[in-house]
């Protein structure tokens, strides 16, 4: 199927990080979709997810998670959340930026399910822009002067806020697709992408 024509959902967790003895936790999910090769602004979703009080988080994990302990405490964990997160991430293409944090906390919080096909707009990046100083999202974000795009979708977001992280993968993917001669794409060609 051709890419700009299917419905892809671009996908973001934040996790705790690395922290011997304890698994990388995800603490936050933030989900958008692309309809037609178009960020679909009013398709969004975005939750905070379960991490027990004493939990440790990486001293070098990104995010605004110190503030957010006790709503990450009170919030539901992954298994209560799938009843909702179920029609975003099922039976459609997923895109994340670097897309293995992402299919290893979905394959660990469902083993039986198959999640995908994957677009990893990090090995998109790489290979259409191998120039690029950085490959970090936020940074492909402002090299491609996608910034304004980004700004309007997610007014008042930062980088590696789960949803903000979700729209800037999804216009990054909105712009891959808008790119001339990328008319005819399928779906297929941007997972083998390598």
């Amino acid at each position: 199927m051709l890419a700009r024509e299917s419905i892809i959902v671009a996908v973001d967790f934040e996790t705790t990080g690395a922290v011997p003895g304890w698994p990388v936790e995800p603490w936050q999910v933030g989900l958008v979709r692309l309809r037609g090769g178009r960020v679909a602004p009013g398709e969004r979703a975005a939750h905070l997810l379960r991490i027990a009080p004493d939990r440790p988080f990486n001293p070098r994990a990104p995010g605004r998670h110190a503030r957010l302990r006790d709503a990450l405490a009170a919030a539901p964990d992954l298994a209560r959340l799938w009843p909702d997160l179920a029609p975003w991430l099922s039976g459609v293409p997923l895109a994340a930026h670097n897309a293995g944090t992402e299919r290893a906390v979905l394959r660990r919080a469902a083993p039986l399910h198959r999640f995908g096909p994957w677009v990893d707009t990090l090995r998109l990046v790489r290979r259409t822009y191998p120039g690029l100083a950085s490959a970090a999202l936020e940074e492909v974000v402002a090299a491609l002067g996608l910034g304004p795009r980004l700004a309007e979708l997610s007014p008042g977001g930062a980088a590696h806020d789960a949803l903000h992280d979700a729209f800037a993968c999804a216009v990054l993917l909105e712009h891959f697709l808008a790119l001339p001669g990328w008319e005819g794409v399928t779906v297929r060609a941007l997972v083998e992408t390598r």
